[in-house]
């Protein structure tokens, strides 16, 4: 036991050092290896979802199970008034992503059937997004509609939004995760 005026540092005993050395190895041993036919799978995988590798293999390492369906708030798809237009970036965006579900979820003014009609090359359906009133059941009602509409698990979809109430969506909806529509599309912008 350490006395009053010990600092709690490293213990100075003989074989500190060897027992430094086998708890690193003793750790690393605990950290999966792939193989490379595995990680080459998982590269290509996330460029068919349009994610970095980094945040793919994070957010599969945090739910267990592959990304098969993407839910986009209609702000992170900048469609942000009555006439439904989408950026060209976005779309294009959008129509590159391979083997997932592409479920809009609407905020107000716009109408979610409106949105799916005008926009079902790239997306497979649309859904009316939790409002800023709705309390946390109700906004997880909502968000599982949605992920009803992409045919998947809450913990296999993702959320890109583009604000912090949209951050909490994946929360109550117990999604993959929440990705910030900026750095979702921030390839489609170069």
């Amino acid at each position: 036991m350490s006395g009053i005026g010990h600092n709690q540092g490293p213990t100075m005993e003989p074989g500190f050092g060897w027992r430094r050395h086998a708890w690193g190895k003793a750790r690393a041993e605990l950290m999966p290896k792939l193989p490379i036919e595995v990680v080459r799978l998982r590269i290509n995988r996330a460029r068919e979802l349009g994610l970095d590798y980094k945040t793919y293999a994070g957010i599969r390492a945090g739910t267990g199970r592959d990304v098969i369906g993407f839910l986009f708030s209609t702000n992170a798809l900048r469609m942000l008034n009555r006439n439904l237009h989408m950026p060209e970036d976005r779309r294009e965006q959008l129509s590159v992503m391979r083997n997932c579900a592409r479920i809009a979820v609407v905020q107000p003014p716009l109408d979610a059937d409106l949105v799916a009609q005008a926009h079902d090359a790239v997306l497979e359906g649309a859904s009316p997004a939790p409002l800023f009133i709705h309390g946390w059941d109700a906004t997880r009602t909502r968000i599982a509609h949605a992920t009803r509409l992409a045919q998947a698990p809450a913990s296999a979809v993702l959320l890109v939004g583009d604000t912090a109430l949209e951050r909490t969506w994946a929360q109550a909806g117990r999604l993959a995760g929440y990705v910030p529509a900026e750095t979702f599309f921030a390839g489609a912008a170069r």
